[in-house]
């Protein structure tokens, strides 16, 4: 199972200044997958652009992070 949380643009600048990446060049989550709606139905509208953050369990890693940049989908 997998946490998904959408990120302040403060916090995406951030996240984005230290992991050296424009945001454009961060892989990929379309509005309409089923997180984002998820996500919209608590935080209101999400635009394209926002960035999300998601945290993996993994039997291996433990748990690792990954970022989304959220677009038209």
């Amino acid at each position: 199972m997998s946490e998904h949380h959408l990120l302040s643009e403060e916090e995406a600048e951030q996240v984005l200044s230290q992991l050296k990446v424009e945001r454009d060049k961060l892989p990929k989550i379309k509005l309409d997958d089923p997180a984002i709606q998820y996500l919209a139905s608590i935080h209101g509208d999400i635009k394209e652009g926002s960035v999300v953050k998601i945290i993996r369990k993994s039997e291996t890693a433990g748990e690792f992070i990954v970022y989304r940049l959220v677009i038209r989908g």
